[in-house]
This record gives structure tokens, sequence and C-alpha cells, in this order.
């Protein structure tokens, strides 16, 4: 069975001078875009990044989950930020996992090969192919 999600993005004006906003097909709101935040940041104003990086820390966040429960030692909590850098000009550059969970009974040593084999086995990871990503994982 396959799924397609859907985001539908309306735009109007210039690059620099218009804005427009994104709405998932879930219905859990509807988020406005623009240049200026997209190009140097703002608090109330979403970017493709983010957007991004939303969709890399919960992909990550399952497959480490799995990986986990799979090894037998399920975890207590995870939670993980995606940090995606953008660049004007350039373009997205790259990705930085920062994880901590807590797994009892989990060595550091083990929880970072774990946490880098969910990496690589994330599908929004596999789908982020053409950039850099890292990953700093830690125990709680």
């Amino acid at each position: 069975m396959s799924v397609t999600s859907e985001a539908t993005a309306t735009w109007s004006g210039t690059l620099f001078e218009g804005s427009g906003s994104v709405t998932p097909a879930s219905g859990i709101g509807t988020f406005p875009v623009n240049w200026k935040a997209r190009s140097e940041g703002a608090a109330s104003t979403t970017t493709p990044e983010e957007l991004i990086a939303a969709a890399h820390s919960s992909c990550f966040n399952m497959a480490l989950s799995n990986a986990l429960a799979e090894a037998g030692t399920p975890a207590e909590q995870v939670r993980t930020t995606a940090s995606v850098t953008f660049v004007p000009g350039t373009g997205v550059t790259g990705s930085h996992l920062n994880v901590a969970a807590r797994v009892p009974g989990l060595t550091e040593e083990k929880f970072e090969e774990i946490a880098e084999a969910a990496k690589a086995g994330c599908p929004i990871s596999q789908a982020l192919a053409g950039i850099d990503i890292t990953i700093e994982a830690t125990l709680n």
C-alpha cells in the first residue's frame, strides 16, 4: 500500500516583495511563507526548509524508534531537532540531526551505532541524499 501526501502552496507577487502560504491536505492549518523569512529568518513565518526539518526530524524519530525496538531496547522517549541550512543563491546545503533519547539498558556507543543506521535508513534522509546529513546522538 502506498500513501501520497499533499500540500498546496500559493504565491502572489515577485520573489522579493511577494508572499504566499502553504496548506497541508491534512487541514492542520495554513502557514505563511515569504522570501524575507527564508533568507533572513522570521519567528512567525515558515519556510520550505523549516518544513523539510519537520519532515526529517519526525521521520528520523520513527526510524530510530523502530531500530531501537528491533534491537531489543525500546526507547522511552526520543527527541530530535533537525536544522536545515539554506544559503541564498546556493540552496539547501545540509541537515543536522540533534537527537537525545531515554533508552534503558543501552550504552552510548550502541546508541550512536543504531542512530547512524536509522539516519541512513530514514526515508527522508534518503530523499535528501544530495545534501550533507550529520547527526549528534546522546542518551539522557
